[in-house]
C-alpha cells in the first residue's frame, strides 16, 4: 500500500453526463501544504488556518460582541429582552471596538483629521487578515472593499441606519442570532427550542454560568469598588493586552445597550443609582480623545495609572486604533436611549 496522500476530486458541479466542471486555480498563498512527520504520514494543512489560530490564541476567548450579548441573555429562558430597541445598534459597534483592539483598523494618519469631530474622522484598515470570527472577518471585508469612512457612517451602515439604497448591502444582518450560535460552539450557551403560542423559537439559556459571572464580577468591580481587581480566568487571562480598558469598553457598550439593569440587578436602590452615575463619567471620560483619565471619588481610584500604563507601551501609530476606540463610544453617548 503507498503510503502517499492521495486526494479524490469531489465535482459538485457534475451533471448526469459526468462533464467535469472548469479547474479553479489557486495562487501559492491559498494552496494547501503538505507536512511530513517522523512517521511518513502526510498532513495536508492551509497556512491560513495556522495564521487564525496564532491570532485567536493572543485574544481573549470572547469577542466584546460576544461579552455584551451575553450580559443581556435571560439565564434560564434563553433570550433577550423583547423591548430592548438598542442592543442591536450598540453590537455594531462593539465590532468596530473589537477590531480596533486587534489591530485591524484605526483612524485615518491625517493631521488634518483633528479638525473634524471625532465621530466624523476616517477610517483605515490596517491588517486585513481573517480573524477567525465571522462577524469581524465580514466587516474587514467591507471595509477592504468599501470607500473611506468616518466611524459614524460605518456603525450607521452595519446596522441599517441609512437611506441610501446603494448602500444598505452593508447591513450586517442577524447578528445576534449569528453570536449566539457562537457562544453555544464556545460551549457558554446551549441551545433549546421553545413554544411561544403562535411558533416555536430557538432559545439559548445559559450552559456555563460562570462565564457570565465572571463578566458581572469584572464589571461591578470597576464601578463599586474603590480599587478595580480584574480575575484572571481563562476566558480573560492575565496576559492579555489592555485589560482594564477592555473592561471600560465593556462597561460602556453594556451600558449603550441597555443590558447593565441585569448586572446591577441585586444592588440597592441607592447602590444602583450610583453605580450607574459612576458608568455615566466614565462613558464620557473614555468618549473623548485623548481620554480624561481622572479619579473618580472612591471608585476604582487605581483606574487611571492602570489605563496610562496600558498605553504607554503602545507606539505612535498603534494610537490612531485607541482613537478609534474612543470615537465608537462617542457615537455611544448620541443614543436616546442613554438619557
Amino acid at each position: 500500500m503507498s503510503s502517499g496522500l492521495s486526494r479524490r476530486r469531489v465535482n459538485a458541479a457534475s451533471g448526469a453526463n459526468g462533464q467535469d466542471s472548469p479547474t479553479i486555480s489557486r495562487t501559492p498563498s491559498e494552496r494547501r501544504t503538505i507536512h511530513t512527520d517522523g512517521d511518513d504520514h502526510k498532513i495536508a494543512f492551509d497556512p491560513r488556518d495556522l495564521e487564525q489560530g496564532e491570532e485567536q490564541a493572543r485574544q481573549p476567548k470572547l469577542t466584546l460582541m460576544e461579552e455584551v450579548l451575553l450580559l443581556g441573555i435571560k439565564d434560564k429562558q434563553g433570550y433577550l429582552s423583547f423591548w430592548n430597541d438598542s442592543i442591536s445598534y450598540a453590537l455594531r459597534g462593539c465590532i468596530l471596538i473589537e477590531l480596533a483592539f486587534r489591530g485591524k483598523i484605526r483612524m485615518q494618519k491625517d493631521v488634518a483629521r483633528k479638525r473634524f469631530p471625532l465621530t466624523d474622522r476616517i477610517v483605515e484598515l490596517v491588517d486585513d487578515k481573517l480573524t477567525g470570527e465571522v462577524l469581524l472577518d465580514e466587516a474587514l471585508k467591507m471595509i477592504r472593499s468599501s470607500e473611506p469612512m468616518s466611524v459614524g457612517s460605518w456603525v450607521d451602515l452595519m446596522s441599517g441606519e441609512t437611506w441610501n439604497v446603494m448602500k444598505i448591502g452593508y447591513q450586517l444582518r442577524q447578528v445576534r442570532e449569528r453570536l449566539a450560535k457562537g457562544l453555544v460552539d464556545k460551549g457558554v450557551l446551549r441551545t433549546e427550542k421553545r413554544n411561544f403560542l403562535l411558533f416555536d423559537m430557538a432559545t439559548h439559556p445559559v450552559a456555563d454560568t460562570g462565564v457570565k459571572e465572571g463578566l458581572k464580577r469584572r464589571i461591578m468591580s470597576l464601578v463599586t469598588s474603590q480599587i478595580a481587581e480584574l480575575d484572571d480566568t481563562p476566558y480573560f487571562p492575565k496576559h492579555l493586552s489592555f485589560r482594564y480598558l477592555r473592561t471600560v469598553t465593556l462597561v460602556c457598550s453594556a451600558y449603550a445597550a441597555c443590558v447593565l439593569d441585569n448586572v446591577f440587578s441585586q444592588l440597592s436602590y441607592e447602590d444602583r443609582e450610583r453605580a450607574f452615575s459612576h458608568v455615566d463619567e466614565l462613558l464620557y471620560e473614555f468618549s473623548q480623545w485623548p481620554f480624561g483619565l481622572r479619579s473618580s471619588g472612591q471608585v476604582a481610584t487605581n483606574l487611571p495609572k492602570a489605563i496610562t500604563e496600558e498605553l504607554s507601551n503602545v507606539s505612535g501609530d498603534e494610537l490612531l486604533s485607541i482613537e478609534l476606540i474612543a470615537a465608537v463610544l462617542q457615537v455611544f453617548t448620541h443614543l436616546d436611549s442613554l438619557f
